[in-house]
């Protein structure tokens, strides 16, 4: 018998997460590692597990999550989208709650980009009379 599993697909800066909820007793595996041993901080703990502190689910899922791209701040906030957008497929009636936490809107906040004569997106070489 096939197992009951939902997927999301969260993206933040240039990370792109695929995620997968399966019943479970709240284990978070992220690229075949614990999330304890990928995530060095607890600040990207919480930020992964917050659409489940909201909706009451920590125990009752696990995460499975690939992610690639980007640094360790952009993936966890692409996990974070992707169990969001799978907790959806688990109960639409979750919609309000993580709408109203903006967990369902993708940041589209990116790096600027280096532009030709300065040292970077905007600042100017050093100032130099002669």
């Amino acid at each position: 018998m096939a197992q009951l599993q939902y997927w999301g697909t969260g993206r933040r800066k240039t990370s792109v997460a695929r995620v997968r909820l399966l019943p479970g007793e709240g284990q978070v595996e992220i690229n075949h590692r614990t999330m304890d041993d990928y995530f060095g901080l607890e600040t990207l703990k919480l930020i992964v597990k917050q659409p489940l502190l909201l909706t009451e689910l920590l125990g009752r899922y696990d995460v499975i999550a690939n992610v690639r791209g980007g640094g360790i701040s952009g993936q966890a906030g692409a996990i974070r989208h992707g169990i969001a957008r799978a907790l959806l497929k688990v109960d639409p009636d979750l919609r309000p709650v993580l709408k109203r936490e903006g967990l369902l809107t993708r940041d589209a906040r990116m790096k600027e980009r280096k532009k030709y004569g300065l040292k970077a997106a905007r600042r100017a070489p050093q100032f130099s009379k002669r």
